[in-house]
């Protein structure tokens, strides 16, 4: 029987280096937002939509999606940010589920789903167990400012458009406080697979 996990966090909160934990313990990690980048490479009918719904203005010289430019209108317009995610969402769920699947019928006795906006989403129902990274707002804040070169009130509408993560705490089955130094992640990440009986290569 394979343990499906939900991954899950925020903008800058961490996900991505407990994301790297698992697949440095070999366990199978399918990540949504990579998911999302192939599922609207052109031709395929989710870059159909986006291009109806949207406009060519969206597209840069050579036809694809930019990325950039379309996150500036869907972060500051709730509207079109639903529509975005009614097209995008269920193609990737689509494509999660066959790869998931493909993995379990080759016996992975772990397989985690990376899913950013798996509560928001209401995708719990694709996973046995979900692990929330989490970190406080101002260390959000502060690490999405350093990292990305964002205004403030550019980080400010990416942490915004996504469910808070203190509130997120109620609806995970465990919790990574990401707050502290990478050793204090890296022992409740041991301590969370060990509770879970997740076997890995350096488990």
């Amino acid at each position: 029987m394979t343990l499906t996990i939900g991954l899950t966090g925020g903008i800058a909160s961490g996900k991505s280096t407990v994301s790297q934990m698992f697949k440095e313990a070999g366990i199978v990690v399918i990540d949504a937002d990579v998911i999302a980048r192939k599922v609207v490479e052109i031709g395929e009918e989710a870059y159909e939509q986006i291009v109806e719904s949207f406009g060519e203005e969206i597209l840069l010289p050579d036809k694809t999606i930019d990325r950039p430019k379309l996150g500036s209108i869907v972060f500051f317009s709730e509207d079109k940010r639903l529509i975005l995610n009614s097209i995008v969402h269920p193609a990737v769920r689509k494509q999660m589920l066959k790869e998931k699947e493909e993995h379990m019928k080759n016996g992975e006795e772990t397989v985690v789903l990376d899913i950013p906006l798996l509560f928001e989403s209401k995708l719990t129902s694709l996973v046995d167990k979900t692990l929330l990274v989490y970190v406080d707002y101002e260390t959000q804040l502060s690490r999405l400012l350093s990292r990305n070169g964002f205004t403030k009130k550019e980080a400010e509408a990416r942490i915004q458009s996504q469910m808070p993560l203190k509130d997120k705490i109620q609806f995970a089955d465990a919790v990574i406080d990401n707050n502290g130094t990478i050793e204090a992640t890296k022992d409740q990440f041991h301590a969370i697979c060990e509770q879970w009986g997740i076997q890995g290569k350096v488990l």
